[in-house]
């Protein structure tokens, strides 16, 4: 690739590559996403590359450790309607926002067991898996999709977890849990190691992971060491983007969790005295930073900071007690971001 290929691909006018089926598509235009969803759908599976020893093993299914226990989640993939602003304002800025801003967006959505009804409507980012060191995080995951009719899987980052349930698409060296087609299941085990320690995201890494992370399919992992409480309040941020390449809407949107601007994005609540923890996690191609009005925290070294930078699928967190009453904004504070919407409130009660 000459360099004008390469301005044009990573930092120029709206585009992206694409690889899917032997084929790098660059992406710039709704026509460009069905032609890449088109070969997703006729992507057949995996037959599976069995002559070296290394794909031929066969892994043990982990168990808790003493004192663990299991923590069972049935997650579903499901495209959905999804409006970016449904309050259809800016409160920060006040003003109404013109035009569409309703896209097909792809969601991991929780279930009761067995999948018997769906558990609160799909959401973006989907449900956050919790443990404790020593537990296993069990996810019996089922392919929904009707629409797309293709494979997608579920990929943790920070837990420990052998090739059977990495969720990862390898070519012909894909085991089950990397090629989850439409109407199949699979159930992913992973350990929560002491090294787990963290929040960590989670998101689909099948066949076409570019373009289905972008549309949604990522969500949260906490893992806590032994015993140790919950903060009071506890929030994920997702900093993301919808590029009109891949929502067909006619402007860039940035969000926080599938919203963008004020009013749309979480309301975070909290009271003086509280413990606080604000994890945000980049899941984009972007670097974000995270700012909030009033407010600093020591980050992992000891330093205090207020605005720190995290670069994609990269946490942060803003841990602190609560002790500064009011109405405060947080923002991205990469102005491009924070103009178009990745912004909220945190509302501290007296």
């Amino acid at each position: 690739m000459d360099r004008r290929a390469f301005l044009s691909a990573g930092g120029g006018a709206a585009a992206f590559l694409c690889t899917i089926g032997g084929e790098t598509v660059r992406v710039r235009s709704p026509r460009d996403v069905a032609r890449v969803d088109a070969a997703a759908a006729a992507l057949p599976r995996p037959a599976g590359a069995r002559t070296d020893p290394i794909d031929r093993a066969q892994f043990p299914t982990p168990e808790p450790q003493p004192g663990g226990r299991r923590r069972e989640y049935w997650i579903g993939a499901r495209t959905v309607r999804w409006n970016i602003a449904p309050a259809g304002r800016d409160e920060w800025m006040q003003r109404r926002l013109p035009g569409p801003r309703t896209i097909l967006a792809f969601v991991y959505q929780a279930f009761s067991a067995g999948f018997a009804h769906p558990i609160g409507p799909a959401s973006m980012p989907g449900p956050t898996l919790t443990a404790e060191v020593g537990d296993v995080i069990v996810v019996h995951f089922s392919n929904l999709e009707r629409r797309l009719r293709q494979a997608v899987t579920m990929h943790a980052h920070g837990v420990r977890y052998n090739p059977e349930y990495d969720g990862a698409y390898l070519g012909d060296f894909t085991r089950a849990g990397g090629f989850v087609a439409p109407d199949e299941e699979f159930t992913y085990v992973w350990e929560a190691t002491p090294e787990s320690v963290g929040v960590w995201p989670y998101h689909d890494h099948g066949p076409n992971h570019t373009l289905n992370a972008i549309r949604g399919l990522f969500g949260a992992v906490i893992v806590r060491e032994k015993g140790a409480p919950a903060p009071d309040v506890e929030q994920v941020l997702f900093l993301h983007s919808f590029p009109p390449e891949v929502s067909g809407l006619p402007r860039l949107f940035h969000c926080v969790n599938g919203r963008s601007y004020a009013g749309n994005t979480p309301t975070i609540r909290a009271r003086p005295g509280q413990r606080v923890a604000i994890h945000v996690i980049g899941t984009d191609q972007n670097f974000h930073t995270f700012h909030i009005h009033g407010h600093r925290w020591h980050d992992a070294s000891g330093a205090l900071v207020d605005c720190p930078t995290l670069g994609p699928n990269e946490t942060i967190t803003a841990s602190f007690v609560e002790d500064n009453p009011g109405r405060w904004l947080y923002h991205c504070h990469v102005y491009t971001h924070q103009d178009a919407g990745m912004a909220g409130w945190y509302l501290v009660e007296q």
